[in-house]
């Protein structure tokens, strides 16, 4: 099935809106955002075709992310980029001053907006991320980016310990294949497994679809 993001191209505008990403809805029916930003994690070159560590779906994933932030500049919402960084003394990928670190054209930042520099898959850990949100008076996080078995999912499950409401946007994260003794665990059951887990407490968990439908059936309404 052709993913629902690639439908509209990455450069149209998206009006938004869910009951599950924890917005508030007035009874008169209009969509009213309250202390909601969006984290962009690592949609960083390397995971791409042709980058150091390729992630599978990394493009479609980044044109769903690329929804959310078009939606999220529109209307003029609070918004992060997270950028890693791996210093590690072995690593391969995602390396300092490499073009495989730098975010993907397909959710490039504008020149205003604010890029957070990481080296842990905590995007919390020792970044001023925290800090900031609490400035702005943020309490609800959008999350979406890669790879979903360990940075969106150490980032989430942290957001939520610091006490912020988190909604992963389950089509606009992407993961690779792992290895558990001798068995290869594939993509979509690694994906499946730590959206389901973070589910159960940690986050809500909805597509881009459903994000989008919620919110058209809300303007039908109006």
């Amino acid at each position: 099935m052709l993913n629902a993001c690639l439908l509209f191209g990455v450069n149209r505008h998206f009006e938004e809106e869910s009951e599950a990403c924890n917005f508030n809805i007035t009874t008169r029916g209009r969509v009213r955002f309250v202390n909601t930003a969006l984290l962009l994690i690592d949609i960083q070159n390397d995971y791409f075709p042709g980058g150091r560590m390729e992630v599978e779906g990394s493009v479609a994933a980044s044109l769903c992310a690329n929804r959310l932030l078009s939606f999220f500049r529109q209307q003029r919402l609070p918004l992060v980029h997270i950028q890693h960084t791996n210093i590690r003394p072995r690593a391969t990928f995602l390396l300092p001053g490499t073009e495989g670190a730098g975010i993907h054209e397909n959710v490039r930042p504008f020149s205003y907006e604010l890029v957070v520099q990481k080296n842990y898959p905590n995007s919390f850990r020792d970044t001023p991320l925290l800090e900031h949100l609490r400035g702005q008076g943020i309490s609800q996080v959008v999350i979406c980016g890669m790879m979903t078995h360990m940075c969106v999912e150490a980032s989430t499950r942290a957001a939520f310990d610091y006490g912020l409401r988190c909604t992963v946007v389950s089509d606009a994260c992407a993961t690779i294949a792992l290895t558990f003794g001798d068995k290869i665990i594939p993509a979509d059951h690694v994906q499946g497994a730590f959206l389901a887990a973070l589910r159960t407490v940690y986050a809500k968990v909805v597509s881009a679809e459903d994000f989008i439908s919620n919110y058209r059936q809300i303007e039908i309404q109006q």
